[in-house]
């Protein structure tokens, strides 16, 4: 058989996504894998029966449905203070893993450094690897996954290209700061380069932090690639709607991208969804009510249990500290995946394995999920407390 290009050597399949696998596999409630068990705003999915009757049903724009793009350019120029431009400064993508990825291959030419935290979602370090980029990682410390900034300009000194800052960050729940964002802002500014942001969670961020965007802090639109979802905000991961927001220099360069990546988001969906952008804010003021309710009750749930936990300050994501049971002789040896797959496979609960997220040798973390109903998280608690047995 001919050889494979060398590049898929380097990463696996998606971690989080296998372990949706097995927990079909073995009838586990689904906590690895992020998405809600709840239905989308009546707006939006009213709104996919009337396109289902009357369309569109064609190929779309190839960067994006004019009115989705007017409305986007409308819900986020107010939350940047700065108008934005849905003819040049705006494509829209399928979900924002594309989103990612396009932005990466437009920032990147092969052999150029992009800085990405650890842990971070895993998309990114393969996104990096087949967009030819190298990796530099910069490690986000547990439990309150601070940084070293020293160690980010080094990277830019090392003559990184961009950096990538997930905010809210899945895996962590952390919400960099403003002065946080400000000082990296500037040290891309200094070194003429970019910051990729992934916003998806952008209205999951619980009181008392806040939402900070990078495209809004003094001179940074020009450097800020802004890579967003529908897919959280919305509950609809299903329909694969993101977009990406920058200079139009950027811009225009990206929509040659994305054209050959996928040619366009599905057109039914980009018009059923600009339903959902004419909500207002009371809209956003309960989604972030409704998981701050889910996150303390999980976390409540959690502690009762006696499983040690960070508290995360945005997304909808609370990492788990496993060590306790690694000590144990029954466990002596596991991974964190070995463990995940007993814990889907014995108590009934699907987790993530941390080592997923982290560059380095972290072995001691799970990553559980809180979009889900009450009744369901009532039950994963109930199955969880079975751990208490094994001390």
């Amino acid at each position: 058989m001919p050889q494979i290009s060398n590049r898929v050597q380097t990463f696996t399949d998606s971690v989080i996504r296998r372990m949706t696998r097995i927990s079909n596999q073995y009838g586990a409630i689904n906590l690895s894998q992020g998405f809600p068990d709840f239905d989308p705003p009546k707006e939006l999915t009213e709104a996919l029966v009337r396109v289902a009757a009357n369309g569109p049903h064609q190929y779309s724009i190839t960067f994006g449905a004019a009115n989705l793009r007017e409305a986007l350019a409308r819900k986020q120029g107010r939350a940047i203070g700065r108008p934005v431009d849905p003819d040049t400064e705006i494509v829209v993508t399928c979900g924002s893993t594309e989103a990612m990825m396009c932005a990466m291959m437009t920032v990147c030419n092969p052999g150029d450094k992009v800085m990405v935290f650890s842990p971070f979602y895993e998309n990114y370090g393969a996104d990096a690897i087949l967009s030819g980029a190298e990796p530099i990682y910069i490690p986000l410390v547990p439990p309150e996954y601070d940084f070293d900034i020293r160690l980010v300009e080094d990277g830019f000194r090392q003559g990184a290209k961009a950096i990538i800052v997930c905010n809210p960050s899945n895996p962590s729940g952390k919400v960099f700061t403003y002065e946080e964002l400000e000082v990296i802002g500037r040290l891309a500014v200094r070194y003429d380069a970019y910051v990729v942001t992934d916003e998806v969670y952008e209205h999951l961020v619980y009181a008392p932090y806040k939402h900070t965007y990078m495209s809004a802090l003094p001179g940074m639109f020009d450097h800020t690639i802004t890579c967003n979802s529908l897919s959280k905000t919305f509950s609809i991961t299903g329909w694969r709607l993101g977009y990406i927001i920058g200079p139009a220099e950027f811009i225009e360069a990206a929509k040659k991208v994305h054209d050959f990546l996928t040619v366009g988001a599905a057109a039914p969906l980009q018009e059923a969804a600009t339903a959902g952008l004419q909500l207002g804010g009371e809209y956003y003021e309960g989604l972030n009510k409704l998981y701050q309710g889910k996150r303390d009750y999980l976390l409540a749930g959690l502690d009762q249990i006696g499983l040690k936990h960070n508290v995360p300050q945005g997304t909808y994501f609370v990492m788990i500290d496993i060590q306790e049971f690694l000590d144990m002789d029954r466990f002596a040896g596991w991974t964190d995946l070995q463990f995940c797959e007993w814990l889907a496979r014995e108590i009934g609960v699907a987790a993530v394995p941390g080592s997923s997220f982290f560059r380095e040798p972290v072995n001691r973390y799970i990553r559980l999920h809180f979009a889900r109903s009450e009744a369901v998280l009532d039950a994963a608690i109930d199955r969880l407390a079975k751990l208490k047995d094994l001390a």
